[in-house]
């Protein structure tokens, strides 16, 4: 006989849900499942603010389910494992990012690129097949099959290192997949925020040339001094735009507000690669003469798999790169997010859930 939601669900769990589309975030209790044979159940310490998480709670895609409870940049310590499960332990610090299901059958999940399975499951904002949702990382607890658990490096600080399991990986995979790593190369980072500031860090670990592209003069010197960034390029200043036509090699565009890509695309060089990995809510125009004049491509990737993940991680330990943070408690979300909406944040809101009172 089929188990009641009270069973299936019996874990009580505190979290902060928005219920509507104003966004508002407000106290939620819920339920999460009884932990299986192949889960792990995670007490979280640490969540970091996606601005995906605002795009979400403000349903500005259109697809947002209500009560959601966002949170995909989960950090916290393992409570309980299942028998079948092998790769952590209780008290092993893990992470959870953006999804936390798949078939594990096709040929997407086959390859270890479980985040496009036509069955992927986002952390939050899903539906599970016994008709229950998945709520998010604004709570105290989480379960989570094993296979979608990630190791959290020893010398990696929980809070700062939180960020990595969204903005890190949806920098570091396309860097990867589209050979954006050849030492000595020239990479543009369009936008300075949570994804842009990584994406510095991570290049210039790589061994590339560093040049930050902002509508903000007074970025400049916090990308230069602080970040490590080998240039910084003014996209609203025609001059220094004419300057610098045909010199890098790739841009990572991480901008999630509506954009023109033609002044991007004219600082490519032949063959030159502009990858997107933000999501502006409306279509953005795509010009087709510097694509073809150039030879140029033009892409986009959507986060990574499991194991492409854990590299990431384990990539940026090795070379002691986290984000930058500013620490908040729960009930200081909504204000929290009316700064994201203005991006007066340097770079990433991490909740300390651990320390505050839901």
């Amino acid at each position: 006989m089929a188990k009641s939601p009270e069973e299936e669900h019996p874990h009580k769990a505190l979290g902060w849900a928005a219920r509507d589309s104003s966004g508002v975030l407000s106290p939620f209790p819920f339920s999460r499942r009884e932990n299986g044979d192949d889960d792990v159940t995670i007490k979280i310490l640490y969540c970091g603010v996606c601005h995906s998480d605002l795009h979400s709670c403000k349903n500005e895609w259109g697809v947002s389910s209500y009560p959601l409870v966002p949170g995909h940049e989960i950090v916290g310590v393992v409570t309980k494992v299942g028998k079948a499960v092998t790769k952590f332990k209780v008290d092993d610090k893990v992470g959870v990012g953006v999804m936390v299901s798949s078939c594990k059958k096709c040929d997407c999940c086959k390859q270890d690129l479980e985040n496009y399975c036509p069955q992927m499951m986002l952390t939050y904002n899903s539906i599970n097949h016994d008709g229950t949702k998945n709520y998010g990382g604004y709570s105290d607890m989480i379960v989570v099959d094993q296979h979608y658990v990630l190791r959290f490096p020893d010398n990696m600080p929980l809070d700062a290192g939180a960020p990595l399991l969204c903005a890190g990986i949806t920098v570091y995979s396309p860097m990867m997949y589209y050979g954006m790593t050849e030492v000595g190369r020239h990479l543009g980072v369009a936008g300075l925020g949570g994804l842009g500031h990584v994406a510095v860090k991570i290049g210039k670990a790589m061994g590339l040339k560093v040049t930050v592209i902002s509508t903000s003069p007074k970025k400049e010197s916090e990308a230069i001094n602080s970040l490590g960034a080998d240039s910084f390029l003014v996209s609203t200043d025609p001059a220094k735009l004419k300057a610098a036509m045909g010199t890098m090699d790739y841009i990572i565009d991480t901008v999630s507000a509506v954009h023109p890509l033609l002044p991007l695309l004219s600082l490519l060089k032949l063959n030159g690669k502009l990858i997107t990995v933000g999501l502006p809510e409306k279509p953005l125009e795509l010009p087709i003469f510097p694509l073809v004049l150039g030879r140029r491509l033009v892409g986009g990737s959507d986060i990574g798999g499991i194991k492409e993940t854990q590299e990431m991680l384990d990539f940026c330990a090795k070379h002691n790169i986290t984000a930058d943070i500013e620490l908040i408690k729960m009930d200081q979300i909504n204000t929290a997010m009316e700064r994201l909406a203005k991006s007066d944040v340097r770079y990433r809101f991490v909740i300390d859930v651990g320390n505050s009172k839901l």
